[in-house]
């Protein structure tokens, strides 16, 4: 265990996290090697009535990986992973982030639908239900969790499994880190690579009507074991884009294919025929994909996202509308299509409502400048209120910053979350985990 303070030489770099908007100063922050430091962090911030974050990642786009004059449960000190190639599974220390889980797996040619990008934490991406390139075909992170070991609020170590605390383990696929602080988690693994096909197609964003329409009803109709994504970015300053596209706003199509190579080319053939002026799509390390859209840390973030059951023309015309004002040119704007494993996942298995939903919009906004934060982060709002007579009303909580209650409730459902504040009621009845997309304990009547 490794305490860390304002006074400390590191205690900057420790409490920084991925989004720069955030810049909280815990009074502590505990570095915590094993379970045994986990309770004894719990133990001090109890003794000296700090409130509590968890961080792993840092990742946590509204900064629940901190506080203010709090004291911070760094879980980052937790590396361990075990990969079982035999059994097709994984142990991985609570501090783990994708990229390191993903190295570990791919050396067996396996893997789990992970995070996007390889610097998030396992845990907390896990805790949030998961979304990933090979979501269609393997189902969220959470639908491969078969275990969980915690620290509950009262210092007792809590393995859930599929035969103790079900209950708990049900929480904690997609629950969030309301119920205990994780130091290890158990997965399911997979065939995956270690070379898959993907990569990235781009055109001018002029093109967008026509590509956004053909994307659409390709990945609509294609096997599940294509992972893709539309996105709207700026061109960036690479040699592999050509000068008249750097600077200006671009639409591409992300492709992540699991099956042979030969059954790529002819399923990314329908995107081809539309003459992408960059085509990065072919043979590559699946751990390379993982890293493909990675951000530097020390950037401001806004996020937000909506689910939708089908996605018209006019819906596609307000998703191209919005990427192509977005004010900055780091921005991303995304729209990801569900379906396949995460359809037929049983709705009752997990907290996450509305499974069945088709596409998931994403506006991404990260820019540099503060005083550029009331353009950016209007630009988000503005597109969700453009884009709402579309949307179902429901939404991935890993996706979204701190909006309030009711998106709480719309990510779960009235009945799922009801059953999700009396499981926090016995796990955490003072809300001890409550720096998070947070889910009250129930009250007794």
């Amino acid at each position: 265990m490794k305490w860390i303070g304002p006074g400390d030489a590191d205690y900057d770099e420790q409490r920084s996290l991925f989004n720069a908007m955030i810049n909280k100063m815990p009074r502590v922050i505990a570095a915590c090697e094993s379970p045994a430091d986990v309770r004894a962090a719990l133990e001090r911030a109890q003794r000296d009535l700090l409130p509590v974050a968890v961080r792993s990642g840092g990742h946590s786009v509204a900064g629940a990986s901190s506080n203010d004059d709090g004291l911070v449960v760094d879980v980052r000190p937790m590396k361990a992973i075990e990969i079982d190639p035999a059994a097709r599974r994984a142990r991985v220390g609570g501090g783990c982030t994708w990229g390191e889980f993903d190295a570990a797996a791919a050396e067996h040619g396996l893997a789990t639908t992970g995070g996007r990008v390889s610097t998030t934490g396992v845990s907390g991406l896990t805790l949030g239900g998961g979304s990933g390139w090979i979501e269609r075909q393997y189902g969220l992170s959470c639908d491969n969790l078969l275990a969980v070991e915690l620290v509950t609020a009262d210092g007792r170590e809590v393995r859930a499994d599929e035969t103790q605390h079900q209950d708990l383990l049900w929480a904690s696929k997609g629950g969030g880190g309301n119920f205990g602080v994780v130091t290890a988690l158990e997965f399911r693994l997979h065939p995956v690579g270690p070379m898959i096909y993907g990569g990235l197609m781009l055109w001018a964003a002029d093109r967008g009507p026509e590509v956004s329409r053909v994307f659409r009803d390709w990945a609509d109709s294609s096997p599940e074991e294509l992972g893709t994504g539309l996105v709207m970015v700026s061109g960036p300053p690479e040699e592999f884009v050509p000068a008249h596209l750097q600077g200006q706003p671009c639409i591409g199509v992300a492709v992540c294919w699991t099956g042979d190579d030969a059954s790529g080319v002819d399923v990314v053939s329908v995107m081809r025929a539309l003459g992408p002026e960059v085509d990065l799509v072919g043979p590559m390390p699946y751990v390379g994909l993982q890293s493909m859209i990675d951000d530097p840390p020390g950037l401001r973030q806004y996020w937000s996202a909506d689910y939708h059951d089908t996605f018209s023309n006019e819906a596609l015309d307000v998703f191209l509308a919005g990427g192509a004002s977005a004010p900055s040119p780091l921005s991303q704007h995304l729209l990801i299509p569900w379906g396949g494993a995460l359809a037929r996942i049983d709705e009752d298995s997990t907290p996450l409502g509305q499974r069945g939903a088709r596409w998931v919009t994403h506006p991404f906004a990260t820019w540099d400048d503060p005083a550029d934060d009331e353009a950016n982060i209007g630009w988000v709002r503005d597109f969700r209120k453009a884009n709402a007579p579309f949307t179902t009303g429901g939404v991935y909580l890993n996706f979204i910053g701190d909006e309030g209650d009711e998106r709480i409730k719309a990510a779960f459902g009235e009945a799922k979350y009801e059953r999700l504040t009396q499981i926090k009621a016995e796990y955490d009845p003072a809300n001890v985990f409550a720096g998070n997309q947070n889910i009250r304990p129930k009250v007794p009547a």
